[in-house]
């Protein structure tokens, strides 16, 4: 066994893994596994750059996560980031500040790269699953991107399209400053009309129609996961590997969007920082599932994180 630690900085939040990886059995034992909204990517679309107080919070969650990294004792470390640190102009300020607290210089992968390691750590354990049917169709929806990648054994197409659900909401659902509370069917149309031509551009490069079985990964398809089996309190290991129809993600999806921020807030397994972007995820799933025709989604709780956890192992 070899002890690894593998974070994860997107656009919405940065997370961190301590596991133990074997290689040669595809055992993963997991030390500790946790997550921080940061927000990193706020207004990062509008500006181009990585707001300071984005970054501040960005660094405090490293500097927790440092902490948890020497205390279980990994000995490889690796740090990926994702859209937002892809996208900004200031990325140096990023790099800089991740170097000197963790000791370790974020890489900035490109989008095919973070479709492949989602599709690793996604898949490793489903393949054991005979009854799923191949060819899988791993979509990981984050803050910035979604990246869609179909494979079965290995990955055979890969693509990262610019939607998210921070993209998303903060391009179309924010009014002066504000999220509108519920968004207007214009604004949902708008939001609608950006995703269907992401799927447009992601169908040139990846073959969606011939998926047979939809694994959903990351924040808003959990989200969704565990409102739908209705738990009282967020529960990785009931949400890890349910199966969610396309009948329940539909009216799920129209809840978020017609609700407001307290009836959202109030949703008990809703984590704070997802309150205003969900709507915004949960029709990114939407969407994939009417387009390919996909009665119910695979959810993972594995995902990009452990496939960056395999890599350094």
């Amino acid at each position: 066994m070899t002890r690894v630690a593998a974070v994860d900085c997107g656009t919405n939040s940065i997370r961190l893994l301590v596991a133990d990886c074997d290689p040669s059995t595809g055992d993963l034992v997991e030390l500790d596994r946790r997550m921080t909204i940061v927000r990193l990517g706020q207004g990062v679309d509008r500006t181009g750059r990585l707001a300071p107080e984005a970054l501040e919070r960005t660094f405090a969650a490293c500097r927790e996560y440092a902490e948890v990294i020497k205390e279980l004792g990994a000995e490889k470390v690796r740090f990926v980031a994702t859209s937002a640190s892809r996208d900004a102009e200031n990325r140096a300020d990023f790099v800089q500040g991740v170097l000197d607290i963790l000791g370790v210089e974020p890489e900035v992968i490109s989008g095919d790269r973070e479709a492949e390691f989602s599709f690793t750590g996604a898949t490793k354990e489903l393949t054991a699953h005979e009854h799923l049917e191949r060819p899988f169709l791993v979509v990981d929806i984050g803050g910035g991107s979604t990246e869609f990648v179909v494979g079965g054994e290995h990955v055979r197409a890969a693509r990262s399209v610019d939607v998210g659900c921070v993209r998303m909401t903060e391009r179309h659902l924010v009014v002066d400053g504000v999220v509108s509370d519920p968004p207007t069917e214009a604004q949902v149309a708008a939001v609608r009309a950006d995703i269907e031509a992401a799927l447009d551009l992601a169908a040139e490069t990846v073959p969606l129609a011939e998926a047979r079985t939809l694994v959903g990964l990351a924040g808003s398809v959990t989200t969704i996961a565990a409102i739908a089996l209705g738990l009282p309190e967020y529960r990785s290991e009931v949400i890890h590997h349910s199966r969610i129809s396309y009948e329940q993600v539909r009216e799920i999806t129209g809840r978020m969007l017609t609700s407001t921020h307290a009836e959202r807030a109030a949703i008990p397994v809703m984590h704070p920082g997802r309150v205003d972007v969900i709507g915004a995820g949960a029709l990114v799933l939407l969407a994939i599932m009417e387009r390919i025709g996909a009665s119910e989604v695979v959810v993972s709780e594995h995902d990009i994180l452990d496939g960056i956890a395999w890599s350094v192992a």
